[in-house]
C-alpha cells in the first residue's frame, strides 16, 4: 500500500468541524440547570418495560488509535450531541450529516491505555508538557496522523513496550479522567437521554482480541475516585474482574464489563478448560466471570461473533459478515488472519457453558447479547445508507473497494450494530438493571422490535392477545431468563417480532437451540415463523425472494411481513437435557452499505463482499436447567 497517497485525505480529515460546537457557556449552563431540575423529579416507569436503543461502544479523540486515524477534534461532547440528533459536518466530505433517529442512550468508551494523552500532547497542554513523556508525545503527534504512525504504535503495543509512566497515573491521568467523565454527566438527562461513564480495557495478547468495554451507572462524583483500569495494568481478564470487585466494594459503585469482537480472540475469549492464566476453570472463576460480564457484544463494525460457517455447517445463515483480521502487524502489506475457533463465538460459548456447569456447578457463559458499533469517528451511525465508517480514513474514502491498511479493504467492515434494552425507564439505573437481568438483544443496525418469553403453558391465543406481554411475564420468563420443569411438559417460546418502521420487512424467525447429549453439545436451527405461503420441504424453508436493484442500491417491501409472531413448542424437548435457546430474526434482502457507496459513484457493486445482505436481530438466550 502506498502510504503517501493517504496524505491528502489525512490532511483533509485533520480538522473535525462540528456545526453546533460553539455554543456559549451561558447556554450550556442553562441547559444543565433544566436537566438538573428534571433529574430531581421521579421518572415514570413502565413495569412491562419500554424498548430503548443505544450504542455501548464508541471512540472519540480520547482514543489513541482514533486520533491516529484522523479523529483529532471530535470529543465525547460531539459524540453525545450527534447521538441525540444534532447536525454535524462530516470532515472527509464536508457534508452535513444527522442520524435518522436519535439514540436513547450512549456509552463513550475510549481506550484506557493512554486515554486522551495524544490529544493533550497535540494541544501541548501544560499539565502534560511538564512531564518528560508528555514532551516525547508532543513530538510524535506534531505532524500528520496516519497509517505509518499507527503501525508503529500498534507494533509497540503488541511487543509489550507500553509501560507505566507519570502519564498513565497520578495528576496527568486524573486531570484527563475528570474532564472525560464530566462529559457523560453533562449529557445525562433522565427520562430523555442516558449517557454512561465508560471506557475500554484493550487487552490484545499477540494481536488476539480480549477487549472489554467497562461502564458504570453511577455518576462522576463516584467515578472521579478511581482511574480507569487498563491493559497496561494487566492483560488478564481475571485481574480486571478483581479490580472491578475491589473498586465496587470500596467505593460502593456498580460496574459491568462487555466482551467484544470475540470473533478474533484466537479462541481465548471463551475458554473451555483453562483460564487465560492457564489455570483450570473452577466454580469461583465461572461465578466471577458471570457476575461481571452479564452481556456480550454479538455484532459490530468488525463483524459478527454469533457463529462460524465452518463449525455450524448446517446453518445456511452462519456466514454473515465474517471478520478474520487480527490486531497485529509485522510491517508487511498483508494482514495477519485467524481461522474460526469455537472459543471465538457466542453460540459455542453458550454450549461450552452448559458443559462447564455440569463439571464445576456454575455456568460462566450465562450471558445476554447486544450489538454496538465500535466506531472510531465519534459518530454512531450504522444504517447501511448512512454508514460513516470504522474511522475517518475509512469513512472518507470514495472508493471503498481499495485497501486502507495492508490488504484490509474499506468494504470489509460492517455497518453494525445497535443495543436494544427492555427497561422500565430511560435512566442509567434502569438500563443497567436490564443488562444485569439480560433482558436485552442486539441487531445489525435495524430497529427490529423483538420480545421473547419462555414457559411451559402458553396457549396459541396468548400471542394474539393485547396483553400478551403481561401473560409472558406472568407465566414465563423474558429473554435472559432461566426455566426448570417439574412436570416434564415441553418448553415453549412466545415470540413477537416487528419490522423496523423505517426499514425492511421480515423474512423469518428462527430458534437456535443447543443442548447437551451424553456430555456433548448439539445444535439445531428451527424456522418457526415466516412470511408468505412458503412451505418447509426436506427440512428447508425456501428463500423469501429478492427485490434489490444493486445498480440503484434500492429495494421494495413487496415481499416479507411487517410482523411475525408465534408460540413455538420444542418438538425435541427432553426434560433430562440441559438446553439453551435464542431467537434470530432475519429481514428480507437489502443493499449492503458498500452497494450504496458504489451506486453513489455510478459503479457496479465492488467485488469482495456480497452486495445484498439480510440484516438481523439476535435475542438474549433462555436457559432450560435440569437442576
Amino acid at each position: 500500500m502506498k502510504y503517501k497517497l493517504m496524505l491528502p485525505i489525512l490532511l483533509m480529515i485533520g480538522y473535525f468541524v462540528v456545526s453546533c460546537s460553539d455554543k456559549n457557556a451561558e447556554s450550556r449552563s442553562s441547559t444543565q440547570d433544566e436537566k438538573t431540575s428534571r433529574s430531581e423529579q421521579a421518572v415514570d416507569k413502565n413495569p412491562n418495560r419500554n424498548l430503548y436503543w443505544g450504542d455501548t461502544h464508541l471512540h472519540t479523540n480520547y482514543s489513541s488509535d482514533a486520533f491516529l486515524f484522523g479523529t483529532i477534534m471530535a470529543t465525547p461532547d460531539d459524540a453525545y450531541r450527534f447521538a441525540k440528533g444534532e447536525v454535524m459536518t462530516y470532515p472527509p466530505t464536508g457534508e452535513k450529516i444527522q442520524v435518522k433517529r436519535p439514540l436513547d442512550f450512549l456509552v463513550v468508551t475510549d481506550h484506557a491505555e493512554g486515554l486522551g494523552t495524544l490529544t493533550a500532547a497535540r494541544q501541548q497542554r501544560d499539565f502534560l508538557m511538564s512531564t518528560d513523556r508528555g514532551k516525547q508525545l508532543a513530538e510524535v503527534v506534531g505532524g500528520d496522523p496516519g497509517i505509518p504512525m499507527f503501525l508503529k504504535w500498534l507494533r509497540a503495543k503488541n511487543q509489550g513496550e507500553f509501560t507505566f509512566t507519570e502519564v498513565d497515573t497520578g495528576r496527568v491521568m486524573q486531570t484527563i479522567w475528570e474532564e472525560y467523565i464530566a462529559y457523560a454527566d453533562q449529557h445525562n438527562d433522565p427520562g430523555q437521554f442516558t449517557s454512561f461513564i465508560g471506557w475500554e480495557w484493550t487487552s490484545t495478547p499477540k494481536g488476539f482480541n480480549l477487549h472489554r468495554v467497562v461502564f458504570s451507572p453511577d455518576d462522576a462524583s463516584k467515578a472521579s475516585k478511581f482511574l480507569p483500569y487498563s491493559a497496561t495494568h494487566s492483560q488478564h481478564p481475571e485481574d480486571l474482574w478483581d479490580w472491578m470487585a475491589e473498586t465496587s466494594e470500596s467505593l460502593d459503585i456498580d460496574l459491568v464489563a462487555i466482551p467484544h469482537n470475540s470473533n478474533v480472540s484466537g479462541g481465548l475469549m471463551f475458554p473451555d478448560k483453562e483460564t487465560h492464566k492457564g489455570i483450570p476453570i473452577t466454580a469461583d472463576y465461572a461465578r466471577t466471570r458471570a457476575q461481571w460480564e452479564p452481556i456480550v457484544e454479538i455484532t459490530q463494525i468488525k463483524g459478527t461473533s454469533e457463529a462460524h460457517p465452518a463449525i455450524s455447517q448446517d446453518d445456511e445463515f452462519a456466514s454473515f459478515e465474517q471478520w478474520d483480521a487480527l490486531l497485529r502487524s509485522d510491517g508487511s502489506d498483508r494482514a495477519t488472519r485467524t481461522k474460526g475457533y469455537r472459543g471465538d463465538f457466542v453460540r459455542y460459548a453458550l454450549q461450552e457453558g452448559m458443559k462447564i456447569e455440569e463439571q464445576v456447578g456454575v455456568n460462566p457463559y450465562k450471558f445476554g447479547v447486544i450489538g454496538s458499533s465500535d466506531t472510531h469517528t465519534a459518530l454512531s451511525s450504522v444504517d447501511e445508507d448512512q454508514f460513516t465508517g470504522k474511522n475517518l480514513i475509512d469513512g472518507g474514502a470514495p472508493d471503498k473497494s481499495k485497501p486502507w491498511i495492508a490488504d484490509i479493504k474499506h468494504i470489509d467492515f460492517s455497518a453494525s450494530g445497535l443495543a436494544a434494552v427492555w427497561a422500565e425507564s430511560n435512566t442509567r439505573r434502569d438500563i443497567y438493571d436490564a443488562m444485569q437481568r439480560r433482558e436485552v438483544y442486539g441487531t445489525t443496525g435495524p430497529r427490529i422490535q423483538l420480545r421473547v418469553f419462555g414457559g411451559f403453558d402458553f396457549s396459541p391465543e396468548d400471542i394474539e392477545a393485547a396483553d400478551y406481554v403481561d401473560r409472558g411475564y406472568d407465566r414465563g420468563v423474558p429473554m435472559g431468563g432461566e426455566l426448570m420443569s417439574s412436570s416434564g411438559d415441553p418448553l415453549q417460546l412466545m415470540i413477537a417480532a416487528t419490522m423496523d418502521p423505517d426499514g425492511a420487512h421480515l423474512d423469518r424467525v428462527q430458534v437456535i437451540k443447543s443442548w447437551l447429549e451424553n456430555g456433548e453439545s448439539q445444535e439445531k436451527i428451527y424456522d418457526v415463523a415466516w412470511s408468505g405461503d412458503r412451505k418447509i420441504t426436506a427440512g428447508t424453508l425456501p428463500p423469501v425472494g429478492n427485490t434489490v436493484n444493486v445498480q440503484e442500491a434500492s429495494y421494495t417491501n413487496d415481499i416479507g411481513a411487517a410482523e411475525l409472531t408465534t408460540i413455538w413448542t420444542d418438538p425435541d424437548f427432553d426434560p433430562s437435557q440441559r438446553a439453551v435457546y435464542y431467537v434470530r430474526v432475519l429481514e428480507i434482502p437489502t443493499p449492503r452499505f458498500s452497494t450504496y457507496a458504489s451506486a453513489k459513484m455510478g459503479q457496479d457493486p465492488w467485488a469482495g463482499q456480497e452486495p445484498v445482505i439480510q440484516e438481523r436481530a439476535y435475542s438474549s438466550p433462555i436457559w432450560y436447567q435440569t437442576k
